[in-house]
């Protein structure tokens, strides 16, 4: 027995419900303007400039800052004993022409908040060249 459509002619409603469709194309809508954002996200990178000029042949000099479980310090093998002595040595390397690569080290089994603490200090004094060394401890954590 075929619907009818209201009609006094008892033929069977021939329109087609339009509702389930639009409900997936809006699902769809939706989900494409969530997933543009994410794509469009760009992170700013320094990169080398290629220039035709011969660059000097400097071995760089490099200072490194080295963070144990006990949260001693050393820099370049000399302990440090503050956050502020370590803010002096890093004000000294920036006057340094070209600025020395500062590479940082801390144990695996050194504090987080030890780590933190000097990294902000690293930040606040705006050196531009910094390496994390020993990553490969890490490797296998997760």
């Amino acid at each position: 027995m075929a619907m009818s459509g209201g009609k006094d002619d008892g033929s069977p409603m021939m329109d087609l419900n339009m509702t389930p469709m639009i409900d997936v194309l809006l699902v769809l809508l939706i989900l494409f303007i969530m997933t543009i954002p994410a794509q469009t996200h760009a992170v700013k990178v320094d990169l080398p400039v290629n220039s035709n000029q011969p660059q000097p042949a400097v071995e760089p000099q490099k200072n490194k800052i080295i963070i144990y479980a006990d949260d001693r310090m050393t820099w370049k093998g000399t302990e440090i004993t503050s956050d502020e002595q370590l803010a002096q040595f890093l004000e000294a390397t920036k006057a340094i022409v070209p600025e020395p690569e500062l590479h940082f080290q801390p144990s695996p089994d050194a504090r987080y908040g030890k780590i933190d603490d000097v990294l902000a200090v690293i930040k606040r004094s705006g050196i531009t060249k910094l390496g994390f060394i020993g990553n490969e401890y890490y490797a296998n954590e997760f």
